[in-house]
């Protein structure tokens, strides 16, 4: 019977009620003892590839463990023959070149099937030295290529004015915790102890040392000639400069490290920013139980999950994130003071960040602190966004015991908006474009600019809030969003897959700030999700978008995308509108018995064209907060969504 039939009917809403109770129960079960959820957060093969190279580097080589994680490795290689960046995703030769190296070292025989498949493709795209610049530079560190296959890096950073076109404060947080230890790195250049001496000469189409070419085009723009140029003086003045002159520097850089070492959670929460400082301190001589070091090399261990035979790294943990969204479900489901609900919000609150002053601080030194990080602890860099989410929640709880922790939420949020009334994640102004036409930014990401998600999650915490003092800081924001949309209605999504959810968190920010349904912003964007709805009912929409492939479109419908497309026409006004009952239809018949929703593609996005990421809970608590939100509004006396989120 076709779904829409179904919707009219008492069994429809019977049937409905029943998929969110199973989705509750799903979620509930998952939710830990004091209150908070974690899903596991997935990326592509690099990350784990990495961190077996690391246990060769340090010598300490968990022989089971990489075993497992050879068994992850085998099984996302992909038809091409190399490693993708995202499920189903086209050959990426930085992934391939770090996924066959690490399988060596794991033991496979460079013969079998699998690893020849591997080369090949490898070299067919003009072999490893085709590679990134942070691959090259895993190389150069177990010597399979020279140092000058990487762009210079020079320990003087460390001690430039803030008025030098290039400072650690005019690149974003993760560059930052990355570039400082890989600083002392790249200056003292090391050599991976590599016991078992794994090389990988094989992978070059031409041998390392006869490469001319590391650094080439073609160039975004003339910046990159004149920074190509800049580097290749460095390049020969570099060697010259007397170790002892630059001491002062390195000590520098591990006080900076040192600083923000973040105890178990590790140097900006994220592994590259960790396993650099793992390496610094062992090149530094620092003995392996060193407080600094054992503290560090833990931090990358808590990352490595163990599961079903095999095993992988996360970039990163994602526990905030994930209790502000799986709470918002819970409450659309459950309703507020739903005891799920009151135990997140009572997480969350031990986790505001009220008083360490990160580097956010140097760009906007008056203003107080009051946001959440991402992981469980990063109080250096709290992140506007899940403090937008938090906020939200906090709020809508309605606990007069949150309006403090909201309250300073609300002034940190505001006090982060950028000059062009948008918001970056972390920094305010992080936008000198010219810096990421360096050369050793050829991943395109060295940046945090204001984006359009971000600065719509920011206006839907305000709104929500009511402030009438506020009402300036939303215009300026809503002006942003109006210039930032794209020409066929849609919004770019800089932290989720992709034009869908971009379009969705922003249509929920001009619902909360009130723009009328009839102006031409909201209009067009719901003519453009309407126009993307698949014949089955639902949404997908392909990582490859991030790359120039059709917006708002893949070959199958999937759970989260349909949750985002389904929220954000309810937040437009059109909860009755026929698009949106097949759009909760599709999500009622994928439901699994559990409760639970499949999703293997990835859903978000570290960096777009270079790192991608699968949060494991969004097939989770997005759809239960689509179908609750549809069942709230169907059954209620206005079709208006209420809430920010």
């Amino acid at each position: 019977m076709p779904h829409d039939i179904l919707l009219d009917t008492t069994t429809a809403t019977e049937d409905l009620t029943a998929a969110i109770a199973r989705a509750e129960a799903a979620l509930t079960s998952r939710q830990n003892g004091d209150g908070h959820w974690v899903f596991e957060l997935e990326a592509d093969a690099t990350i784990p590839a990495e961190y077996v190279l690391l246990e060769h580097y340090l010598d300490r080589i968990d022989d089971p463990l990489q075993q497992k994680i050879g068994v992850y490795l085998r099984r996302i290689q992909g038809e091409h023959g190399g490693w993708p960046l995202y499920h189903g995703g086209a050959f990426n030769i930085s992934a391939s070149v770090k996924a066959y190296f690490a399988l060596k070292a794991i033991g496979d025989d460079i013969n079998a099937p699998h690893m020849a498949r591997a080369r090949r493709a490898i070299l067919a795209a003009g072999g490893a030295e085709r590679a990134n610049v942070f691959t090259r530079i895993q190389l150069a560190l177990f010597g399979e290529v020279p140092w000058r296959a990487v762009p210079v890096m020079p320990i003087e950073i460390m001690g430039l004015p803030q008025w030098f076109p290039f400072h650690l404060l005019k690149v974003s947080y993760w560059s930052r915790t990355v570039i400082v230890p890989l600083l002392v790195l790249m200056s003292l250049k090391p050599r991976a102890r590599n016991p078992r001496e794994i090389h990988v000469a094989e992978l070059f189409a031409t041998p390392p040392e006869q490469v001319t070419d590391w650094m080439r085009g073609p160039y975004r723009s003339n910046w990159g000639h004149l920074f190509k140029a800049i580097d290749t003086v460095l390049q020969k003045v570099d060697p010259k400069v007397a170790p002892a002159r630059r001491q002062k520097h390195v000590d520098s850089a591990v006080a900076w490290v040192h600083e923000r070492l973040n105890g178990e959670d590790g140097l900006g929460a994220i592994y590259p920013a960790m396993a650099n400082s793992v390496m610094m301190f062992d090149v530094l001589g620092y003995a392996p139980d060193h407080p600094d070091f054992a503290i560090a090399w833990k931090s990358v261990q808590n990352l490595v999950t163990v599961k079903d035979g095999e095993a992988y790294c996360q970039p990163c943990l994602s526990p905030i994130w994930d209790t502000g969204l799986a709470a918002h479900a819970m409450a659309e489901s459950k309703g507020l003071g739903a005891a799920e609900v009151e135990a997140a919000a009572n997480w969350l609150l031990g986790k505001q960040i009220t008083e360490v002053r990160g580097d956010w601080a140097e760009i906007k030194p008056d203003v107080p602190p009051g946001g959440w990080a991402f992981q469980y602890n990063n109080d250096h860099y709290p992140d506007v966004d899940d403090t937008a989410v938090v906020g939200m929640l906090l709020h809508r709880n309605g606990d007069p015991a949150h309006a403090q922790s909201v309250a300073r939420a609300r002034e940190w949020v505001i006090g982060m908006q950028s000059k062009n009334g948008g918001w970056g994640a972390f920094d305010a102004d992080n936008n000198h474009d010219f810096l990421n036409h360096i050369p050793f930014a050829d991943h395109g990401a060295l940046l945090d600019p204001p984006t359009a998600d971000v600065t719509a999650r920011c206006v839907s915490f305000l709104a929500q809030l009511g402030h009438a003092k506020d009402l300036a800081v939303i215009a300026r924001a809503l002006d942003f969003l109006r210039a930032d949309q794209e020409k066929e209605g849609c919004w770019f999504g800089r932290w989720g897959t992709n034009y869908i959810y971009g379009t969705w968190s922003v249509l929920c920010a001009l619902n909360a700030a009130g723009v009328p349904q009839e102006d031409p912003m909201v209009a067009r964007a719901v003519a453009w999700l309407m126009s993307k709805q698949r014949p089955e009912g639902g949404w997908g929409e392909d990582a490859a978008s991030f790359e120039g492939a059709p917006k708002g479109e893949y070959h199958e419908s999937l759970p989260s995308q349909t949750a985002w497309a389904v929220l954000g026409l309810m937040a437009a006004g059109q909860a009755d509108h026929p698009a949106v009952a097949r759009g909760i239809a599709w999500l009622q018949s994928v439901q699994k018995p559990d409760g639970e929703w499949d999703e293997a593609p990835y859903n978000a996005v570290g960096f777009p064209k270079v790192f991608y990421l699968r949060y494991h809970g969004y097939r989770l608590f997005f759809p239960l907060m689509a179908m609750a939100r549809y069942r709230n509004l169907q059954q209620g006396n206005s079709r208006q969504v209420q809430w920010g989120f």
